[in-house]
């Protein structure tokens, strides 16, 4: 367990990440980082978008169900 300050940065409140935070989650300047809210109330930090992701899985499907077209239209 990590424990943060949250600091006044600016107009906005902020936490400033330890080196062993910012290497496990492998970022670096300027990279986003998704705070996401899971059950109980519960955060998780990850630099994964999950928003993403579900335009991947959308994508994947449809990919699947016009792959002749695709095929066909990649000549």
């Amino acid at each position: 367990m990590l424990e943060l300050k949250v600091r006044k940065i600016g107009n906005s409140l902020g936490v400033v990440l330890p080196k062993e935070a910012v290497s496990r989650l492998h970022a670096d300047e300027g990279d986003r980082l998704f705070l996401i809210e899971g059950p109980n109330g519960v955060y998780q930090l990850t630099p994964y978008d999950p928003a993403f992701e579900r335009k991947m899985k959308k994508a994947g499907n449809i990919i699947d169900r016009y792959r002749n077209t695709l095929h066909s239209l990649a000549k």
